[in-house]
């Protein structure tokens, strides 16, 4: 090779040198989102999760510039849509709509196709939901104290419905009955809104659900509560009681909702998310909508969230230990 092509091969490497890095490199708050943002719900249409996803991202589509698109993806207790976005590009165009159910309960009672600690970034905690237990409009119970006494029952035949083994409402269950020395037959559906289903048609007689599945068929008569599982009664519906007013102390069990992204999101975009979610959140019409389905807005920073589930996972590992709970 002759000088003259040296040189020319020499700055044609520089050129290649100096040009801008990938846009998933060079990502930042100002350049995010330039397309479609997609919301994967990991459980079926119908469920609180999906109720919340689906209020959501409208508003957030006007926040970001771009639409936010919800996709459900159910199956196995909420970690084959986890999955997915585990193996989504760390971009921030793929996000997960994660429970305590996917990042604190599964990873104990499944073998995870992907490393629980370490397959996602945090955006952050931005809801609660409360869980109620449920009785068929025209059951005998109206009490927790009814239900136990009917579930003691010799051959009772009661069971309860399932949003799928793992599931939050699921193991708010099982600690129920653990507390209440109860054994009742579990029957179990892919996702919330299946559940409500089965006990809508006479299949169960009772369930766990957020009140987010749930309060249209309250409003009906199709279904009552029979307590909320938060530490103190719903404002909006001040007759249901607490399960503490119920005589079970320490039973507290609330549905703590995550927008998780793939890891290896650049921080930047995690936080343009979070703030993006909060001013959202904070809109009076949003804040109406999720005091009607009693979503408690809760939005946290990013970086609270890891100490947070690992608390989470500590809790519910310990029960699933303690019930003997397991996939079949």
């Amino acid at each position: 090779m002759n000088r003259r092509s040296l040189m020319q091969a020499l700055l044609g490497l520089t050129a290649l040198v100096a040009l801008p890095q990938p846009p998933a490199l060079a990502q930042t708050a100002d350049a995010f989102p330039n397309r479609t943002v997609t919301l994967v719900v990991p459980w079926a249409p119908g469920g609180s999760q999906d109720t919340f996803a689906r209020v959501l991202a409208e508003p957030l589509s006007a926040e970001l510039g771009q639409t936010v698109v919800v996709d459900n993806r159910p199956g196995a207790s909420g970690t084959v849509g986890s999955g997915m976005v585990a193996r989504a590009k760390p971009d921030g165009y793929t996000l997960l709509m994660g429970s305590s159910s996917t990042y604190a309960m599964a990873p104990h009672l499944y073998q995870l196709p992907y490393d629980n600690e370490r397959a996602f970034s945090p955006a952050g905690l931005v809801a609660s939901m409360p869980i109620l237990m449920l009785v068929p409009g025209k059951s005998a119970a109206n009490s927790v104290q009814d239900f136990v006494a009917m579930s003691r029952k010799p051959n009772s035949g009661l069971s309860y419905a399932s949003s799928g083994v793992g599931s939050s409402t699921h193991l708010a269950t099982e600690m129920f009955l653990q507390m209440a020395g109860l054994e009742v037959q579990e029957v179990t559906y892919k996702g919330g809104g299946p559940a409500v289903q089965g006990l809508l048609t006479g299949e169960t007689q009772m369930t766990f659900q957020t009140a987010a599945t749930v309060l249209g068929f309250m409003r009906s008569g199709d279904m009552k509560a029979l307590a909320v599982a938060s530490p103190s009664r719903i404002g909006f519906m001040p007759d249901i009681p607490t399960f503490a007013e119920s005589g079970l102390t320490d039973f507290e069990v609330v549905e703590n909702i995550a927008i998780l992204a793939p890891a290896g999101t650049p921080d930047p975009v995690l936080q343009r998310i979070n703030l993006a979610v909060a001013k959202v959140m904070a809109l009076p019409r949003v804040q109406a909508k999720l005091t009607e389905l009693a979503i408690n807005p809760t939005v946290r920073p990013p970086a609270e969230f890891p100490a947070f589930a690992a608390e989470e996972s500590a809790k519910w590992r310990d029960l699933i230990k303690a019930r003997n709970i397991r996939v079949q």
